[in-house]
């Protein structure tokens, strides 16, 4: 079936288990994001993907991929707002990557770097001067140290122990923590981010008051 947020099509290739959680899940989108917040994507798939590989979500090409066995609307949202924040890598990128949110990172996983080591876990520490995703590292992360004791390890260090994965996750789940809980959580926690996303807020917030404008104002004349 095809459903949509604002004008975006989503097509569900597989039915979720819960019945009604799709129209759910797009009106909880258009409520957190508006239309501007879509100008890069053109398309988002809902069904059992196997190049995900056992992720929620993908952006790739303009298409947000997603899993359909989420057990909540909210679950399939927060999937949604992650993506989109990829997606707006492509619009943002040079103004998002900067040295000083480099920095910012880079100061945040080497404090995770000596907690790590002092509660006994080891990995090369070249790994953590990386920016970029990194399988091994993130297995480290996923499988050795665990999410769960990562969630106490990174408390007040990241909004999110997935956050640690990379800059770009770093970046994502700062967005999705901004839109969908408190901009103050990731105001407290990383400063530098907070002001990056709040750049993106305010210029989506532009186009959106001047597209409605447009409306209001009607056709132009031939």
């Amino acid at each position: 079936m095809e459903y949509y947020i604002h004008n975006i099509p989503v097509f569900v290739v597989d039915e979720p288990d819960e019945a009604g959680i799709i129209p759910a899940f797009c009106e909880e989108a258009e409520s957190y994001l508006s239309s501007a917040f879509l100008s890069n994507l053109d398309v988002v798939y809902i069904g059992h993907f196997k190049d995900l590989k056992g992720r929620n979500a993908s952006f790739a090409n303009g298409a947000i991929y997603m899993r359909a066995d989420e057990p909540t609307s909210f679950d399939f949202l927060e999937n949604f707002v992650h993506e989109v924040a990829h997606s707006l890598e492509n619009e943002y990128g040079l103004q998002l990557y900067t040295d000083a949110l480099k920095q910012e990172f880079l100061g945040k996983r080497e404090r995770l770097q000596h907690i790590l080591k002092s509660e006994g876990y080891t990995i090369n520490p070249l790994l953590y001067q990386f920016t970029e995703y990194n399988q091994k590292f993130d297995e480290f992360l996923a499988l050795e140290v665990g999410y769960e004791k990562l969630t106490i390890f990174t408390m007040g260090l990241f909004v999110s122990p997935y956050g640690a994965t990379s800059l770009r996750e770093y970046f994502a789940n700062g967005f999705e923590k901004y839109i969908l809980e408190n901009p103050r959580i990731v105001r407290d926690t990383s400063p530098i981010l907070y002001d990056k996303i709040e750049e993106i807020i305010d210029d989506k917030q532009t186009w959106t008051h001047i597209l409605l404008g447009i409306k209001r104002l009607g056709p132009m004349p031939p």
